[in-house]
């Protein structure tokens, strides 16, 4: 009896031991915990809510599964319940069907790149969103990557080239956007490569003949255009779904061992490959909805394994032969809607078991009441002139057809020439007037022509900030979403303010100004050549603009200008007390201030001719990830007439200037008061102004902010 004690003690004491070196490392379960909570604690990590246990022993299910081996995590796979793809997705969070605004993508890598240990990562339908960044290449020991059902955007990160140990890539159902890499003959391991239903765009992939490992290759629901290469060099290819792009090329040669192959929705052209005949793998093959002519090849139906055989929707023609013998599998044959003829092989005949066949909209002797007239598949030849006289009447009818075209396009450049000669002396002339007469702005088109900096030190803020670019108006549409009342920031006297994202996944706020309608296409052209250099480290940036109107005519529909997108709210904000916001202290309102300063003295000084009339308000002074102070919606004036005439009484540039100068100190002025005294006064500014004001000590604060805004300047 005590030797059975000793015994039961013994194994009691090595199955703790045992578990104790299974144990998951406490730094792991702190990064699985963090990841729970960037997933914003989804229903299906509820599971570990128990501190006390191991999650490594948790029991596996169809929506969480984790693996673990010697104390750290090697697998880990998470099925959410959000929408597979969002409609109507912008690059923004909507509610209840992505993660919230704050989540952080870039956030999220950084945590999941602490398991080092990962080999397979699958995160689906979870509403993660946004630019997957480089830094997923961390992961290196990662051989399984699913992050499909989501709502990443962007440029697929070209760092995944390196990871070396990567056997299955998976981003299904997102919103990726831009060429697809070329890259991937870098990943000699590569099985399975699926990103289906994106918005990938390009050539088919050049390097994708070289990855010779590949088993399943998958890019259907995207716009991959131009020629598919040959693919039989990929020997392992059992799986090629390409449907639903564009591809516009012949048919490529197959690799033998194919199974499946889908093709359907695209605009291939020429004729089925006889090489196809020798696909005796092949099970399932898909080419509707193309441009496939020449004879339907009879061998496709022998095949000894084909079940499903889709030629619906092409230009297939002839006929097929009455004694063909069918593959013993075939259970689906769709050849409908083609250009068919004659009669119908026993083995599609009605009476063939329980096999389906389509034949409709054909021109065969079968079935007529679903058959076009046979006239109607058959193209009519096109009889050939006779030669002699007859090519040399021709011929001379087409050197002389020639001859009067030349005439004809010499005369219309001479006019075209005298035309455009005509409106530049007409445009050099209202230059010429326009710098003899006060503009709206007060700068004339020589002026705007000749803009300099003052000196280097007002240089120095152009550098390390991208070169400002001209944006297509389809460009501008794609980043918001056809102008969506969803993208919508805000909307005040100089137009629309719009959140976007560009093709890159930049993000980038779009301000659409109705233009002046004194300023000339060149004119306008030199406004915002102006616009463009007032660069600053505490202006938000301007990375380029639109002209929405035809270059031809001379007219303007729209301007749009593309800043930066500043993402931490206004100053205002930050002074409320009612704001959830964290309120600044007095220390970081100056240095938001003092910031704000150097930015005015820049617009004022910086460049020749100075930008006065700034529209300083404490609602237009952002502040970036980083505390930083930018002002916004400056320099306005320049290109919109909603900022009023100037010289009207007739006193001259000069004299307007100093007006506009006044008006941008008293501006900041009144910031600086409204920093004092908080952002309740702004709903009263002219009443507080005019009758706050007036009290003897009111006047000595009143004193004390001009001589500070002065002291700025």
């Amino acid at each position: 009896m005590g030797h059975c004690s000793l015994f039961l003690l013994s194994c009691l004491l090595w199955s703790f031991l045992i578990t104790g070196t299974h144990q998951l490392q406490s730094s792991q379960t702190q990064v699985l915990l963090q990841i729970r909570k960037h997933l914003e604690y989804p229903s299906q990590l509820e599971i570990w809510n128990n501190h006390g246990m191991d999650l490594c022993y948790l029991s596996p299910s169809t929506q969480v599964n984790m693996t673990c081996q010697n104390n750290v995590v090697t697998e880990l796979r998470v099925v959410g319940d959000k929408p597979s793809k969002v409609k109507n997705f912008v690059g923004f969070a909507i509610p209840n069907q992505t993660l919230s605004g704050s989540f952080s993508m870039d956030s999220f890598v950084t945590t999941l790149s602490r398991l080092t240990s990962l080999r397979v990562l699958s995160l689906v339908s979870l509403g993660i969103w946004g630019p997957l960044p480089d830094k997923i290449h961390r992961l290196s020991s990662l051989e399984y990557l699913d992050l499909s059902s989501n709502n990443l955007f962007g440029s697929i990160p070209p760092k995944i080239s390196t990871m070396m140990k990567l056997q299955t890539l998976n981003l299904d159902d997102n919103f990726f956007n831009g060429t697809v890499p070329n890259w991937f003959d870098s990943l000699s391991n590569l099985t399975i490569l699926s990103i289906r239903n994106n918005q990938l765009k390009g050539a088919f992939p050049s390097s994708i003949q070289r990855v010779t490992t590949l088993v399943d290759l998958i890019l259907s629901g995207n716009d991959l255009s131009g020629k598919l290469p040959n693919l039989d060099r990929l020997s392992k290819l059992n799986v090629l779904d390409l449907s639903g792009n564009s591809l516009d090329s012949d048919l490529p040669s197959m690799p033998k061992g194919l199974v499946m192959a889908f093709l359907s929705n695209n605009s291939l052209s020429g004729e089925v490959p006889g090489q196809y005949s020798q696909l005796s793998q092949l099970q399932h093959f898909d080419m509707s909805f193309n441009k496939l002519s020449g004879k339907l090849p009879a061998s496709l139906l022998s095949l000894p394994n084909i079940s499903y055989l889709n030629l619906a929707s092409n230009m297939l023609s002839g006929s097929l032969p009455v004694h063909l013998n069918c593959g013993s599998k075939l259970q689906l044959v769709d050849i409908s809607n083609n250009r068919l003829t004659g009669g119908l092989p026993y083995c599609l005949s009605t009476e063939s078991g329980n096999r389906v066949v389509k034949i409709g909209g054909n021109c065969l002797s079968v079935d007529l009441h679903h058959q076009h007239a046979e006239s109607s598949c058959i193209d009519v030849p096109v009889k050939r002139k006779p030669s002699g006289e007859k090519k040399i009447v021709v011929l001379v009818g087409v050197i002389a057809g020639i001859f009067v075209i030349i005439v004809l396009l010499a005369f219309g450049l001479l006019m075209v020439c005298k035309r455009y000669c005509h409106l530049g002396i007409s445009e050099q002339h209202l230059l010429h007037k326009a710098a003899q007469e006060k503009s709206v702005t007060g700068f004339s088109s020589e002026i705007l022509s000749n803009t300099s900096f003052i000196s280097e030190a007002a240089n120095l803020g152009i550098q390390g900030r991208p070169a400002c670019r001209s944006f297509t108006i389809e460009e501008l549409k794609e980043a918001t979403n056809n102008f969506n009342n969803s993208a919508i920031l805000g909307d005040g006297s100089h137009g629309k303010l719009y959140r976007g994202t560009l093709e890159n996944g930049t993000q980038v706020a779009i301000r659409c100004i109705p233009p002046s309608k004194k300023y000339s296409m060149r004119n306008l052209k030199l406004r915002l050549d102006l616009l463009a250099k007032l660069r600053h480290p505490h202006l938000v940036c301007l990375l380029g603009h639109c002209i929405d109107g035809g270059e031809q005519d001379y007219t303007v529909n729209k301007v749009f200008l593309v800043y930066e997108y500043v993402s931490n709210g206004n100053f205002r904000a930050y002074l409320s007390e009612d704001n959830p916001r964290k309120v600044l202290n007095w220390s970081e309102r100056l240095a938001v201030l003092t910031s704000v300063a150097k930015a005015i003295h820049f617009l004022h000084t910086g460049v020749i001719p100075g930008s006065f009339n700034n529209r300083l308000k404490a609602n237009n002074i952002l502040l970036d990830e980083y505390g930083i102070a930018k002002l916004s919606d400056y320099g306005l004036s320049i290109v919109s007439e909603a900022a009023g005439n100037c010289g009207e009484n007739g006193e001259g540039p000069k004299s307007w200037q100093m007006e506009r100068l006044e008006d941008d100190v008293c501006s900041f002025g009144f910031i600086l008061l409204e920093s004092l005294v908080g952002p309740s006064v702004s709903a009263r500014r002219d009443k507080f102004l005019l009758d706050e004001l007036v009290g003897a000590e009111t006047l000595e604060l009143k004193h004390n902010i001009l001589a500070m805004c002065i002291s700025n300047h």
